[in-house]
């Protein structure tokens, strides 16, 4: 099984406002870029998205070690994810879980991988979430011009 080191993240020019994300896959010496705006959207949807879309991009399963700055992504895939489908996707508070299609769909790409979910801290000089932090940051302000 190949193994493959993915860099997330997203950005929101207002909240909700413009949107953008960005990835990097890294196999072997291989590196990938993507990216993607939406124009009406939340901060939280294109950290969701950032994932997602590196994702689907593998061609077949990986040994995958995934990295973003988002508490929201890192703790919702690996703390709350279980209890909100146990709860039919209600929260804590019996509210609605907020992105529950885009978390229905980070789940099921998921099941493909073997993956490690990594939190490393926001602008703190990291090379690999600082690139993916200014393509997305410039995504979002590209599609609100």
């Amino acid at each position: 099984m190949k193994h493959v080191s993915i860099y997330t993240d997203g950005a929101c020019s207002g909240n909700p406002g413009s949107g953008g994300w960005g990835a990097l896959i890294i196999y072997d010496s291989i590196e990938k870029e993507l990216s993607g705006h939406e124009d009406s959207t939340t901060n939280n949807r294109m950290e969701l998205m950032s994932a997602i879309m590196a994702l689907e991009k593998l061609k077949e399963p990986c040994l995958v070690e995934l990295y973003s700055d988002s508490k929201y992504l890192i703790d919702g895939i690996t703390k709350w994810i279980n209890r909100w489908e146990k709860n039919n996707w209600l929260s804590t508070d019996k509210k609605p879980v907020k992105n529950q299609d885009l978390w229905t769909r980070l789940r099921e790409t998921s099941k493909r991988h073997t993956i490690s979910w990594h939190w490393v801290e926001g602008h703190s000089g990291y090379e690999f979430n600082e690139r993916v932090d200014k393509l997305a940051r410039s995504l979002c302000k590209a599609s609100s011009d």
